[in-house]
């Protein structure tokens, strides 16, 4: 496992924790001040902003730790991006579930994925220690990708179902919900007891799904690369960015219909190079290549099919 030298590395850490709580303290502080639906225009221009800060950030590491730790956490960054963008369809069927309109999804998944932030970390460093100790974890992580991608290429795809959600059953065992939102407010009181709003119950099926989706997305970023450095960079720049990109592709989600098999493919490729590894060595770059091939074709398969069947009579 390729590391850097101790004192590149804490200037990287340092950068990295000034430059994401400088954009969430903007977002939160003057953005997000005053609910509103997000527009295209916003959407794009916040994707954009993420996007540029995650590749000036693999700039940062090409330039202290040298080319090959820059191609390993932007390999994780493609994988994590991509992976990620299966989890938007599941936060459309959660919204629409409970109903929250556009003004108030923006808070629920600012807040989620501040969640993510901390939660990954945990499963990132409970990963990472796991493979320090025994390298036959990444054996065990080799077999679970290709499971998870087989499964998604041949498996019938069952639609999400919120309502039954274990997290929500547990959550109404503990907490009264109300049945209609109040405001922003996550909780309410109500002839003086405490309620969580429809806000908050949604707030936490989204936290639950992003919990089961980094069961598959952080495994896979480990294939990539052991370092906790670069998984967690390139899970948290990807992470970030999921909310201006739920808004961007939300009108247009469903017509990405062959991404499930590009995703599907990418899991069976990492966990195959995984459980090859000791025989067969793939560099860095081609990794790279590969997955950003395969991403970019099923995305490109997709928009084709959508345009072949709106010219059709």
């Amino acid at each position: 496992m390729l590391e850097c030298p101790p004192l590149a590395q804490t200037w990287l850490w340092f950068l990295f924790v000034v430059a994401v709580a400088a954009m969430l303290a903007i977002d939160l502080g003057v953005f997000q001040r005053r609910a509103h639906a997000v527009r295209f225009r916003e959407a794009a221009l916040w994707s954009a902003v993420w996007i540029a800060l995650a590749l000036a950030f693999g700039g940062a590491i090409w330039a202290l730790e040298g080319r090959e730790r820059a191609m390993l956490y932007f390999t994780a960054y493609v994988l994590e991006k991509s992976l990620s963008i299966d989890n938007l369809f599941v936060f459309l069927v959660i919204f629409r579930f409970f109903r929250i309109g556009g003004e108030h999804q923006s808070r629920v998944l600012h807040w989620g994925i501040l969640g993510a932030v901390v939660m990954r970390f945990v499963f990132i460093y409970a990963g990472v220690a796991a493979v320090q100790r025994s390298h036959l974890v990444l054996y065990a992580f080799g077999v679970l990708l290709a499971w998870t991608g087989g499964k998604l290429l041949f498996a019938p795809e069952a639609a999400p179902k919120p309502h039954e959600s274990r997290t929500l059953r547990l959550l109404h065992r503990f907490l009264p919900v109300t049945e209609s939102l109040h405001g922003q407010s996550f909780f309410t009181r109500v002839q003086g007891a405490l309620y969580a709003t429809p806000l908050f119950a949604c707030l936490v099926v989204v936290e639950a799904s992003d919990l089961v989706f980094a069961v598959d997305s952080i495994p896979a970023a480990l294939g990539v690369t052991p370092s906790l450095f670069l998984v967690y960079t390139s899970n948290i720049f990807a992470v970030l960015g999921l909310r201006a990109l739920y808004f961007l592709l939300e009108a247009s989600l469903a017509e990405f219909r062959y991404l499930k098999t590009g995703i599907a493919l990418v899991l069976v490729y990492i966990g195959a190079k995984l459980l090859a590894d000791r025989f067969v060595h793939v560099p860095t770059g081609w990794s790279l290549a590969i997955v950003a091939s395969v991403l970019l074709t099923a995305i490109a398969a997709s928009l084709a099919a959508e345009r072949g069947e709106r010219a059709r009579p």
